[in-house]
């Protein structure tokens, strides 16, 4: 089971909150790290909190998105807080994922590909031709081209995603059911670890309710 890797969305603004989910997600079972996006890292405390974390593995899901020069320079502000993941959008460009790439040192460069919230339907409104597998894996060639060192896609993109990106791919849009709130292409976990994913990210599921229960059927719904 310990080479089943969790990231815990962290998708709060509170320390507090977040204490209590690093607490109770402790497991022998999982190997658990924490993802942190805008909502925390913008907070009042949240960036001075996540540069006192130790000995966990850290994901900051900044999702940069912009030309060469201000992405690198981002992550060159960022250097100084102890984190092993960053994200930037794929859709930046090339120029901006190699720039990007160069400074970003022993912090691992994730790609992000088209957002789990996004459906065909979705891509053809903000005027994108192809559909959402074509997308993604036209994406994917991109960071592997970029030598990326890890992507983000749906669990049901990772079988195509693989067959052109040899690093890790890290999974969003994962549910325990079928209620996928604002998430449009889920997978379960157990159908993403099939699938090919190395890291999942879970967020509501694990962190809405009884957090150490939560934990526990994640463990119970792997092991059946």
């Amino acid at each position: 089971m310990m080479n089943k890797k969790i990231f815990v969305a962290c998708d709060t603004t509170s320390t507090l909150k977040v204490k209590e989910i690093i607490r109770k997600t402790q497991t022998s079972k999982l190997k658990i790290g924490y993802k942190f996006g805008l909502e925390f890292l913008n907070s009042k405390n949240g960036r001075n909190f996540i540069g006192k974390i130790k000995n966990q593995t850290i994901f900051i899901d900044t999702k940069l998105h912009d030309i060469p020069n201000t992405c690198a320079s981002a992550v060159k502000a960022l250097k100084d807080l102890n984190i092993n993941y960053l994200t930037m959008h794929i859709s930046s460009g090339l120029e901006a994922l190699k720039v990007t790439k160069k400074v970003s040192g022993k912090i691992k460069l994730i790609g992000v590909t088209i957002l789990t919230s996004l459906d065909n339907k979705s891509l053809k409104e903000i005027g994108f031709n192809k559909d959402v597998k074509n997308l993604v894996l036209q994406q994917a060639k991109l960071a592997q081209k970029a030598k990326l060192d890890a992507l983000v896609c749906s669990a049901q993109e990772v079988k195509i995603v693989k067959k052109v990106f040899k690093k890790e791919i890290i999974t969003p849009g994962i549910r325990f059911n079928t209620n996928s709130n604002d998430q449009k292409r889920t997978l379960t976990p157990k159908q993403a670890y099939k699938n090919g994913s190395n890291w999942l990210v879970i967020g509501r599921p694990i962190t809405k309710g009884n957090i150490k229960k939560n934990i526990q059927n994640l463990i119970d719904h792997l092991e059946k």
